[in-house]
């Protein structure tokens, strides 16, 4: 919804929050200094991933591939300008993140992370329901930015502490871009709850279309508990304090409440997934599987 439909400006509403920075007039993304890990650092040190925690990363960068490949679609179609860019930006970021968690997670088995992303069947993917949810509207794409951003934030922040270096590397440079998720999801909440009756509906409606896919987020499984007890990974029910405190207090100030609904069968871990899924691939894949080896 352009500015001058009844919504709030930007500055209006934006706060500095407790262990996040404000939002960079220059850029919609933050500049990660200093000698992050890239994929290509993994791939070319021969890190190999012990085969446990390569299916533990191949959930993480699946997370963040699928929902990459959802907010670009977001590209000139925003509500605003501004908005092209930092969807777009997001997006970019996420990218990075999940080309990090492939990559190790291929050094298992020989494969490229364009292997894992173009060569895999829907079965294969592991990521959570959540992020191969539609874009809907504006509004809807919010909503699900909150729960991902949030739930990304407690992840990798706990993820720092890793005793799997290359995990606790890769979690290190994208909590600092995760923050700046956050930021973004938090401040658009506000806006479109203390806007126009109609931005208030939409975005309330859209938090209850997505909370019924915030408990899949936070469910232990065998390889979670396994990895977890070794401090390679992170129980998922470990999360999920810090992610209703933090999606709480912006929903709080934005005067709306925690959608009271029931939650989705989920399944996104063992390869169970919507058919949503299935047609964001046919997209995704389509360029590498018409042109295989092809390189530009």
């Amino acid at each position: 919804m352009p500015a001058g439909q009844g919504l709030p400006a930007r500055h209006v509403l934006h706060q500095v929050r407790r262990s996040e920075a404000p939002v960079s007039s220059d850029s919609a993304t933050r500049i990660t200094p200093g000698n992050a890990l890239r994929p290509e650092d993994i791939a070319a040190a021969g890190i190999k991933a012990p085969a446990d925690v390569a299916e533990y990363a191949l959930r993480l960068g699946d997370d963040s591939l699928i929902l990459a490949q959802r907010l670009g679609w977001w590209i000139s179609r925003a509500p605003e300008l501004e908005e092209d860019v930092a969807l777009g930006n997001i997006g970019l970021d996420l990218l990075g993140h999940a080309r990090s968690f492939l990559t190790y997670a291929g050094s298992a088995s020989g494969r490229t992370e364009d292997d894992l992303a173009y060569w895999r069947r829907e079965g294969e993917f592991r990521s959570a329901h959540l992020f191969e949810q539609p874009n809907g509207d504006f509004g809807r794409t919010i909503a699900r930015q909150l729960v991902a951003s949030f739930y990304l934030y407690e992840l990798y922040t706990a993820l720092m502490s890793s005793t799997d270096p290359t995990l606790a590397a890769i979690s290190a440079k994208a909590v600092k871009e995760v923050d700046y998720h956050r930021d973004h999801s938090a401040q658009w909440i506000l806006r479109l709850a203390g806007g126009t009756e109609e931005s208030r509906r939409r975005i309330t409606r859209a938090l209850e279309l997505t909370w019924p896919y915030v408990g899949e987020l936070f469910e232990d499984d065998d390889l979670a508990v396994s990895l977890a007890a070794t401090g390679a990974a992170v129980l998922p029910s470990a999360l999920r304090e810090g992610f209703d405190a933090g999606v709480g207090a912006v929903l709080r100030e934005a005067g709306l409440e925690v959608p009271a609904v029931p939650a989705a069968p989920g399944g996104g871990r063992r390869g169970k997934h919507s058919e949503n899924l299935g047609y964001l691939l046919a997209e995704m894949q389509v360029l590498a599987r018409e042109h295989p080896g092809a390189s530009w």
